[in-house]
């Protein structure tokens, strides 16, 4: 038996029968909207008052095979059993589905017991075998639920209606199957509208869009605004050459001062190590791969680049992390999105560039040759693979339920020991600064790379099992210590 519920869409359904149970068939056909039309040579009172106020079409006289004409469903209620057999057979030979409410076996279908909660439908189906039992279920379990149930199915419809205009087929059902487990009082709040503050890249859109798809399966409808910062506006000068900080920041950041957003969404990296005071993180994503890639069209990975070979990157660490890898080839400035830097190795003016891993993953890009670097030979930059979400400090109308649908904490404890290290550093974007922490278990491994102007780069790893924000924080600071010493020891050996 296949239980399901059918729309009628304008069509015809027939009662054949003038009793109690036909005017228990007819009642719910006619609430479900069918167009009802009932046959009978006896029509019981409960019916006929029924038929009456509801103004519908009914025959006093005996059923006749031209009663099916162009009926989509049939029930059959009478007394006389070959009486039945007989409208099942004519229904079978109209291409309708037909229910013998005598006789379960016979028919196509039964028809459930079923009650109203609003828009929600609570049916019990006994096969026919037991109406009335299962009259009373489906009584229980609808007096079980009160109008929060209803409530809560009116902010699914939206949110599926949310889902469909907005995310992609395949992002739908997980959205809508995680919205269906919250509790039910959540979901009897209308959704929570926000507004997300986003660069314009692709790449941003498609991490905004991540966080938008997060949020959603917590009942929160997100509309993406848009934004062009100074690092999007000026893709030739290097970041460090651009004399700002936050080149990737600052105009988010004043979209949600001027309230324009309730949030904005950023890579992890493109954040100063210090945070506005009216500003804060309120959550970290789970980091995805943090590596830096070699990419190139024509050599398979860095050790095949023969020297002198031209590699495109602007980012100071990644420079000199490379130049002492491979100091004989030639580092050229290269800005520019993903998509616009991979146009440019396609088109012959670099041998091989660099990349973010996550980057090229998330918009599903690359080059024929995409081979990541060792952590331990390119120290990623703080925060790589992650995003944050920052809003303004003190406004916690979404903060709950940005924690609840964004934030991972093991990542975040990985950031905040990162950042705290950058903050200690003094580090801003020319910097040519790397910190790397994962988990191994309980244990968080902490890799990082300096290379100060004219001294050659110091590297430190550091190991401690941690638990909490405060003593990720404490790391982070001890291993920024540690690199000070490195650099200042080596110093006095020179000199």
């Amino acid at each position: 038996m296949l239980p399901i519920s059918l729309r009628p869409n304008g069509r015809r359904a027939v009662i054949v029968g003038g009793g109690d149970v036909a005017a228990r068939k007819a009642e719910s056909l006619a609430g479900a909207g069918f167009a009802l039309f009932v046959v009978a040579e006896r029509i019981d009172e409960r019916l006929h008052s029924f038929l009456k106020a509801n103004r519908v079409a009914f025959a006093q006289r005996r059923y006749q095979t031209p009663d099916l004409d162009d009926a989509a469903i049939v029930v059959v209620a009478t007394d006389d059993s070959n009486l039945n057999a007989q409208i099942v057979a004519d229904a079978k030979a109209a291409h309708a589905l037909v229910c013998d409410a005598t006789d379960p076996a016979r028919g196509d279908f039964t028809m459930p017991a079923t009650r109203h909660v609003g828009e929600l439908t609570i049916s019990v189906d006994s096969d026919g075998n037991a109406p009335a039992f299962s009259r009373r279920v489906v009584e229980q379990l609808a007096d079980g639920l009160d109008a929060s149930y209803a409530d809560a199915l009116r902010t699914l419809a939206r949110m599926r209606s949310y889902a469909i205009e907005t995310f992609a087929q395949q992002e739908r059902a997980p959205i809508l199957r995680a919205l269906a487990m919250r509790p039910i009082a959540e979901l009897a709040r209308p959704p929570v509208t926000a507004i997300c503050a986003t660069r314009r890249s692709a790449l941003a859109m498609v991490q905004s869009r991540t966080v938008a798809v997060a949020l959603a399966k917590c009942a929160v409808v997100t509309t993406l605004l848009g934004v062009t910062t100074t690092g999007d506006r000026d893709r030739r000068t290097p970041i460090e050459q651009l004399g700002e900080v936050n080149v990737f920041v600052k105009e988010l950041e004043a979209a949600l001062r001027e309230h324009r957003a309730d949030f904005a969404v950023h890579s992890c990296k493109d954040l100063a190590g210090s945070m506005p005071d009216d500003m804060r993180i309120t959550a970290i994503s789970a980091r995805e791969d943090a590596r830096d890639a070699f990419c190139s069209e024509r050599y398979c990975d860095f050790e095949s680049l023969p020297a002198g070979a031209v590699v495109g990157t602007s980012s100071p660490r990644r420079r000199a992390a490379l130049t002492a890898l491979r100091p004989d080839l030639r580092y050229e400035p290269l800005r520019g999105n993903v998509d616009t830097r991979l146009r440019k190795l396609a088109g012959g003016q670099y041998d091989a560039i660099v990349l973010a891993v996550a980057g090229l993953e998330r918009l599903g890009a690359g080059a024929k040759y995409v081979v990541p670097f060792p952590i331990d030979r390119v120290v990623p930059a703080v925060g790589q693979g992650a995003l944050a979400v920052e809003m303004r400090a003190g406004d916690d109308r979404l903060y709950d339920l940005v924690r609840d649908a964004v934030n991972d904490p093991q990542s975040e404890l990985c950031i905040v020991c990162e950042r705290a290290a950058l903050r200690a550093m003094r580090a801003g974007c020319s910097t040519p600064l790397g910190i790397h922490a994962h988990f191994a278990g309980e244990t968080m491994i902490v890799d990082a790379f300096y290379a100060p102007a004219a001294q050659p780069p110091a590297k430190v790893r550091v190991e401690r099992t941690i638990s909490t924000l405060e003593a990720a924080q404490l790391l982070g600071e001890e291993l920024a210590q540690q690199l000070k010493s490195s650099m200042w020891e080596r110093t006095v050996i020179e000199e």
